[in-house]
């Protein structure tokens, strides 16, 4: 078990640095939307040969590297929405119970399933050389769609750290401050 929950720490190790990372992209989405309603309000030139739809799509853009590369951070924090009026009915064990069947019933299977038609999806945008539906937009629409089978992939990773977590705390193995933040209460 102590091996499992090495390589538990090794995915939250792995999943921190990808959010310390893109937390980056919301300071940038901040800067960007203010240089776009300053450019557009306040009539500033745009520099580099940008225009206001670039500009516009690089804010959600920005958005999307942002969101879609946090989740898998904000599920081993315990961030995620939990259904807690039953939930909190339940005994320790009960509860990693539910977290373990919740994880191998339907956050594992679905991560698999959307990853893999999402990278589909991304590889047929980049095969067809898509590019935004704007004549005047970014182009290569495929480096935006290829946050999704990232994202369900990043998903998947935490999904496997909580598994372990989740089995490590219902064998009493698990650390209590792990335990704490695993169950998202104290111990």
């Amino acid at each position: 078990m102590q091996a499992l929950l090495k390589l538990s720490a090794a995915f939250d190790g792995f999943l921190t640095l990808i959010a310390s990372i893109f937390k980056w992209a919301g300071l940038l989405l901040v800067i960007t939307v203010c240089y776009d309603v300053g450019t557009r309000y306040f009539g500033v030139p745009k520099p580099f040969g940008l225009n206001s739809t670039m500009v516009q799509e690089s804010e959600y853009w920005l958005h999307s590297y942002f969101f879609t590369m946090m989740l898998g951070y904000a599920l081993i924090k315990g961030t995620h929405v939990r259904i807690d009026l039953l939930r909190d009915r339940f005994s320790i064990r009960g509860k990693y119970w539910v977290e373990i069947l919740g994880l191998v019933l339907f956050l594992l299977p679905f991560v698999a399933i959307a990853g893999f038609y999402s990278a589909a999806y991304t590889y047929a945008s980049f095969l067809e050389h898509e590019v935004s539906k704007s004549t005047v937009g970014l182009p290569y629409s495929w480096a935006l769609k290829v946050t999704l089978p990232i994202m369900f992939a990043l998903i998947g990773i935490a999904g496997l750290s909580q598994l372990i977590k989740a089995v490590a705390g219902l064998r009493g193995q698990l650390p209590p401050d792990q335990a704490a933040e695993m169950l998202g209460e104290e111990i």
